[in-house]
């Protein structure tokens, strides 16, 4: 069986493989990326580098050539882009012959009002369509989204948001990643949607919790959007991600990431990273940064 990983370079992509090579041999491991070169490692661990190129679909026959299962790792960008992209990478898997395809969708995604839902929707139909039997990894969010509030906290500032009392399922992106190397390995997941979240908890929860692990209270100040959009520009963050940033307080506070669902638990076989082992390792990282 020859499995392959789209993305494989990335944040996600990395802990996936290197999820995968804890329970696969090197030589029954391929990955797509769109730069061969930042691969260069794992090829020299036996893992078969193939070149392959979300907006060139040609590249995406060769590189899915030969493959059993394929996990297709959701691109980033503006949403027409991703659908368009995503839409390559399921037609060319269909016209290799892949025989299951994993997907790297989000949280209650055909029901979402989160702005980033649309690429999720589009992709999910596509693959349903294939006829190829599929995995829906519905990832709710990842702890690291979150680093620039918590490398706020650590220097003193305030935890700020426009979520109000919106709940988040977030989660490590390594119990995200050995969940899909799971799936990709593992029988009886032909057909399935799982929602991945770990449980759920507000700003002011996530707030608290952070502060436990860093010894201090930590002030919650909860803005509008129009005050959090001014303070996100004041950090320097470019225009054009400002109303992304309030667009996703905005879904968070209107609910699109409260779902509840153990599906990661069940899929990892293990409980999801407590919450304060989970801050407590992206403080770390934080520090060894600084």
């Amino acid at each position: 069986m020859k499995i392959l990983v789209t993305g494989a370079t990335g944040k996600l992509g990395t802990k996936v493989v290197e999820a995968l090579l804890k329970s696969i041999p090197a030589s029954e491991l391929a990955v797509s990326v769109r730069n061969p070169e930042k691969a260069e490692g794992l090829r020299a661990r036996g893992v078969e580098v193939r070149q392959g190129d979300f907006d060139q679909p040609q590249s995406l026959d060769t590189a899915f050539k030969g493959i059993d299962r394929l996990l297709i790792i959701s691109a980033d960008g503006d949403n027409e882009t991703r659908i368009m992209q995503h839409s390559n990478a399921v037609q060319a898997a269909e016209r290799a012959g892949v025989k299951f395809i994993a997907y790297t969708s989000l949280a209650n995604a055909t029901e979402s009002k989160n702005l980033m839902a649309p690429p999720h929707v589009a992709t999910e139909a596509a693959i349903i369509k294939t006829g190829i039997p599929y995995s829906f990894l519905r990832n709710n969010w990842y702890f690291e989204n979150e680093i620039g509030s918590i490398q706020g906290a650590v220097a003193g500032a305030p935890w700020v948001t426009s979520a109000g009392e919106g709940k988040v399922g977030w989660a490590l992106q390594q119990d995200y990643a050995d969940a899909a190397a799971a799936v990709l390995v593992g029988n009886g997941h032909e057909n399935t949607v799982y929602e991945l979240s770990g449980p759920l908890l507000t700003q002011e929860e996530l707030a608290s919790a952070l502060g436990i692990v860093l010894g201090k209270k930590i002030p919650v100040h909860q803005v509008n959007d129009e005050k959090y959009a001014e303070i996100m520009k004041g950090l320097g963050l470019p225009d054009f991600v400002i109303p992304i940033v309030v667009g996703i307080q905005e879904s968070i506070r209107n609910g699109s990431l409260e779902v509840e669902s153990k599906d990661l638990e069940k899929v990892l076989n293990r409980p999801v990273t407590p919450i304060n082992e989970a801050l407590t390792q992206l403080v770390n990282q934080i520090s060894k940064t600084n």
